[in-house]
């Protein structure tokens, strides 16, 4: 019989599931609610039955199923899976792996859910299975993955690739939320655009932006890309000031492990060519010739499946790990 991965991707509003086949390809996919309620004691009790449910629908059994990969936000044990602070679920001091073992009866690997997006796409996304990968991940913050020759990297208690955090300006610049101030978190998110854009478009009267932003009272990244296709002064000197200092963190780390495929992924790159172009020049500029010739910057290709692909992933290693 030929067996499934489960896939399990947890965010704070929604529980991605999937099974998914040793060679990577979705079998079946769904969402269920994140149940934060008494500090989420009941996500995964939720998980499990909802797999269970599923395993009816599809009229299959349990034994169908070899292994579980979930990733998890916040501060993890990788080895345990062990959750030491998941600040938007609730969960502290939370043995993950082990409750969800008992649950389900299926070997559990935990991971970050920034690292399990990178390994998505590195096995069946825009990493073409490049094992030496930087992903760098561009939504409400900034965040991202870093594997080398095929591992993630998780540091020496489970901190690395924390790019979001990376200090692009030293004095003077935007608050961030982890207390710093000048994180690249603070210019290359969709909220550090959209504050940016703010500002030059306060100060340039004329430009479309100016009127978007007296029109909603707001401004948001995709009305950023939206009027620096249409050659708004702007929106172009925004796109400008985010490609100059996301080019130079990303070619800081590139530097240092010497990547084959940049992978950017998350809403703000959607935005597409009028955003990678710029990047491209600015990452060119900063790397060294030899790292930038052996690096490939791309956009993801898996969405809100990366999660899931790389969950599955992770199942899947854990399983020849321990045969």
């Amino acid at each position: 019989m030929d067996k499934w991965l489960v896939g399990v991707d947890l965010g704070g509003t929604t529980i991605k599931i999937a099974f998914i086949t040793f060679d990577g390809h979705i079998v079946e996919k769904w969402e269920i609610p994140t149940n934060k309620a008494e500090d989420g004691k009941n996500i995964v009790n939720d998980i499990a039955d909802s797999i269970s449910a599923k395993l009816d629908q599809l009229s299959e059994k349990r034994e169908k199923l070899a292994a579980i990969g979930m990733g998890a936000p916040g501060f993890i044990d990788m080895k345990t899976g062990f959750i030491y602070h998941a600040v938007n679920i609730g969960w502290r001091n939370y043995a993950l792996k082990d409750e969800l073992e008992k649950a389900t009866g299926l070997p559990v690997t935990i991971d970050n859910d920034a690292n399990i997006a990178a390994i998505g796409e590195m096995w069946r996304g825009a990493g073409d299975g490049e094992g030496n990968l930087l992903m760098v991940t561009l939504g409400t913050g900034v965040g991202g993955g870093i594997i080398v020759n095929g591992h993630i990297m998780h540091g020496t208690n489970g901190m690395a690739g924390e790019i979001g955090h990376i200090t692009s300006i030293p004095e003077g610049g935007a608050h961030c939320n982890c207390g710093k101030t000048g994180c690249i978190e603070t210019i290359a998110s969709a909220t550090g655009i959209a504050r940016i854009a703010k500002l030059k478009a306060s100060a340039e009267k004329s430009s479309t932006l100016n009127k978007v932003l007296k029109d909603k009272g707001e401004l948001k990244a995709k009305d950023v890309a939206e009027a620096a296709e249409k050659g708004d002064a702007a929106a172009i000197a925004t796109l400008d000031e985010v490609a100059f200092h996301l080019g130079l963190v990303i070619a800081n780390i590139s530097n240092s492990i010497n990547p084959g495929k940049i992978v950017i992924g998350g809403g703000v790159s959607k935005a597409g060519n009028i955003l990678m172009s710029r990047l491209e020049k600015e990452f060119k500029r900063f790397a060294l010739p030899r790292v930038a010739e052996g690096a490939t910057l791309t956009v993801a290709t898996l969405g809100n499946d990366a999660g899931i692909i790389g969950g599955a992933w992770l199942a899947k290693h854990n399983l020849s790990n321990t045969i």
